[in-house]
């Protein structure tokens, strides 16, 4: 009992001196500074409890804090911040089954599973990202055969507004599991997670150049049905978008060329920092970028499956700069409207002279029934990386061709991502998420005071649904 009261005097104290110490947060963009009342870290799903069944206005949840639209504060919150909420509670080899705290990034997944020649099933490029983060976006990679998170994960424990602990699988509170996954914090802190593993296998890049008109067929004809096939994507080059470049590593027997087993760890690249540079400083930039390309993938590396999956984000950095920032939108289209969509984006992109950097094709499979699923049947999503200028003005044009871009996918039956800019109007979002209305509902029955609560759930939640 004495532990008990410790622990809540101790949870107590993190939340009520900082109360009146506001304090400025912001997402890896740098575009969306937040005023929060305070931000805290626990260390246990029993701290988590407690501070949030004692916490009287908006709670907001953030890990590596990688979104770029605010889903991860709102104006006078308490701030959540799980980085230290990253233990490891069980791990079965045998089983390939790992349950972890969700604060956890997945650097520390791979560097735990890594020796027992074990790799995560599914998650994105860069391993910087926190495991809660990457649920609350039900996020996808490069995999083939695989689709968003939802599909590898077993089980999730899940804090609720009123403090209280559940669990949530496919099979136990069903509602909170298809809800939680994906609904960027609206329900609750999700605390541990079971996670489904996979093996760790060598793998060997190979690529292709065609045209875009060619892409479809040769990714349903080669690369679909091919077992071997373990990342793929595919990079559409500007200025012109008329070839792309399909990448894929595929499982092999071959001798390793890379020994390493994981990518050195917290290591910026100048040459990739200073390629980013030219190619967004203008269209001879794009053309050389492409040149470089040329050059660099006539080599055939063989790694671990691994290595290639533990990318470290500082790569990329600064993705903030004084005027400037790079950011992301994602597009996802069913397969069958590849041909569709493509022209009518790059129509967009090229109308507004964006400044794109690259577009990266991705596939995945469906969703087996998050409320927000963006993968409803099997799609091919479409990854735009673009630098912008951070004036009003600009933000205002890049609204622009987004709500454009998002006109145009709703058209071909498609969807967009949510973690980016919140240039999507209402109506926008309602039809892209035709299940948020459901979404909302839970949120109102297992949230009545709202609670939790960020900047996308604030400007999407319908102001009838109390």
């Amino acid at each position: 009992m004495m532990k008990k009261l410790h622990l809540l005097s101790c949870c107590l104290c993190l939340l009520l001196p900082l109360k009146t110490q506001a304090v400025v947060v912001n997402d890896v963009t740098g575009m969306t500074p937040v005023q929060v009342a305070a931000i805290v870290q626990p260390e246990s799903t029993q701290q988590v409890a407690e501070l949030v069944k004692n916490a009287t206005g908006p709670i907001s949840i953030a890990g590596g804090k990688y979104s770029m639209g605010g889903q991860t504060a709102i104006t006078g919150a308490i701030q959540i911040d799980t980085q230290k909420l990253n233990h490891v509670i069980d791990f079965n080899p045998e089983q390939k089954r790992l349950t972890i705290e969700t604060g956890a990034s997945w650097r520390q997944v791979q560097e735990l599973i890594d020796p027992y020649n074990l790799s995560v099933k599914i998650m994105q490029s860069y391993a910087n990202f926190s495991i809660g983060g990457s649920l609350s976006v039900n996020v996808h990679g490069r995999y083939i055969g695989e689709g968003p998170i939802i599909l590898s994960v077993e089980q999730f424990k899940i804090v609720l507004a009123d403090g209280s602990v559940v669990i949530a699988s496919p099979e136990e509170n069903q509602d909170i599991f298809y809800g939680a996954i994906g609904g960027y914090g609206g329900l609750g802190v999700i605390t541990e997670v079971t996670l489904q593993l996979t093996d760790n296998v060598k793998v060997k890049r190979i690529n292709e150049v065609m045209p875009m008109t060619k892409y479809h067929s040769y990714f349903t004809q080669h690369i679909r049905p091919d077992k071997t096939a373990i990342f793929h994507n595919a990079i559409i080059y500007p200025p012109d978008f008329k070839k792309v470049r399909a990448v894929t590593f595929k499982q092999t027997q071959e001798p390793l060329t890379i020994l390493d087993r994981l990518r050195p760890n917290d290591k910026s690249s100048n040459n990739q920092q200073v390629k980013l540079k030219i190619v967004s400083s203008s269209t001879l930039g794009k053309e050389l970028r492409k040149v470089h390309d040329d050059v660099d993938y006539v080599k055939q590396p063989v790694m671990w499956r691994n290595y290639e999956a533990s990318y470290d984000v500082a790569s990329l950095q600064p993705i903030a700069e004084k005027n400037k920032s790079y950011a992301l939108q994602e597009y996802f289209i069913p397969v069958e409207r590849f041909d569709d969509f493509y022209p009518q984006l790059i129509a967009i992109v090229k109308k507004h002279q964006a400044n794109i950097i690259n577009i990266s094709i991705r596939h995945a499979n469906p969703d087996s029934g998050s409320l927000l699923a963006w993968a409803k049947t099997e799609v091919f999503a479409f990854v735009i990386y673009y630098q912008q200028t951070t004036d009003e003005h600009s933000k205002e044009q890049v609204g622009i061709w987004t709500r454009e871009l998002i006109d145009a996918v709703l058209a071909n039956a498609g969807s967009y991502y949510l973690p980016y800019q919140l240039h999507a109007t209402a109506k926008q979002f309602q039809r892209a998420y035709p299940q948020a209305e459901r979404f909302f509902k839970l949120k109102a029955r297992l949230d009545p005071e709202n609670k939790f609560s960020n900047m996308l759930l604030d400007r999407y939640r319908p102001k009838t649904i109390q």
